[in-house]
């Protein structure tokens, strides 16, 4: 299998909105058919209208928003550095509704967590995200803080009794995050590689790569390997699609591979790519981050659990 299987005939990529800093965290919302994302640095978010190519910002006090996911009633899970938390937008999902997150979790213990990244909701209902730095060490994308628990970690959150557990504790900088097809396998990205501290301490790891869990009784991460380093840059965010293929920011472009890591190819982007997301009417438009502006491509893949989550809320 080679890229070309996986993009469709006449796939081409268009930059349908500009004039962001540092765009991430999109998130595909069908129900209105938008495409929400932040511009970090900008403190703001803004959805993308696909109707009529047009964008509205709906928050420009958004406190440093980063990565988000639907969940499968429609809201809308994303990651604050400025409040260092977890949030839930319950009403993403409906026409003409006001933007006011809540936050689902912001401590683990008594410490306050450091500034979460990015995000996914299992099957199960449990919020899975990742913990790294970026927010309380670099001044563009939060507020200045310390590490509370002294490290960074991906946190798996359970809303039924709101309980906090720690599931991977070995990447650098946790960033990404996502399942595949059928929740066996969580894939974590390192992006180390660019530290979150100007004056990094010494000794510490700077890695590349997309590591990769095996999914124990639904609930534990276990035997991490490394699964691809990519390169060149670092993986941000990324997606898997419903054939488990990793589609994964680069400085260079998007770059997939297969679940056991082989490179099928690269999409180039002129500009440093941060996350995409799958989306359009049909699901197989993917949706890409990259620096100053918002780019699409068509293609002939679907997100791993666009179909769960549509059954889930009652779309066809």
């Amino acid at each position: 299998m080679t890229l070309d299987h996986l993009l469709a005939p006449d796939a081409r990529l268009e930059k349908v909105a500009s004039g962001f800093t540092w765009v991430e965290g999109p998130a595909w919302i069908p129900a209105r058919s938008v495409l929400r994302f932040s511009d970090i640095p900008g403190n703001r978010v803004v959805e993308f209208h696909e109707a009529d190519g047009t964008t509205a910002v709906i928050s420009d006090d958004a406190e440093f928003t980063n990565g988000r996911a639907l969940a499968r009633d429609g809201s809308v899970i994303e990651c604050s550095h400025g409040r260092r938390a977890v949030q839930i937008d319950r009403a993403a999902s409906a026409p003409g509704a006001d933007y006011a997150p809540e936050i689902l979790v912001d401590r683990f213990g008594s410490a306050r967590l450091n500034s979460p990244n990015d995000v996914v909701e299992k099957s199960d209902g449990t919020i899975w995200f990742t913990d790294p730095s970026y927010g309380i060490k670099k001044p563009a994308e939060g507020h200045a803080g310390e590490e509370e628990y002294g490290d960074r970690y991906v946190f798996r959150l359970d809303p039924a009794d709101g309980s906090l557990t720690p599931v991977v504790i070995d990447v650098e900088a946790p960033n990404g995050l996502a399942f595949s097809p059928d929740e066996s396998v969580l894939y974590v990205s390192d992006s180390s590689l660019s530290p979150a501290e100007a004056d990094p301490p010494a000794g510490r790891p700077r890695g590349h790569s997309i590591h990769a869990y095996d999914v124990v009784e639904g609930r534990h991460a276990k035997n991490g390997r490394e699964l691809v380093e990519v390169s060149p840059g670092l993986p941000d965010g990324f997606r898997v699609d419903a054939e488990g293929n990793l589609w994964s920011s680069s400085l260079s472009g998007i770059q997939v591979f297969t679940p056991t890591g082989e490179r099928l190819g690269e999409i180039p982007v002129p500009e440093k790519v941060a996350n995409c997301a799958f989306g359009g009417a049909d699901g197989t438009t993917l949706y890409i981050c990259a620096s100053t502006g918002i780019y699409r491509i068509r293609t002939r893949a679907r997100d791993a659990f666009a179909d769960r989550r549509a059954a889930a809320a009652g779309r066809p």
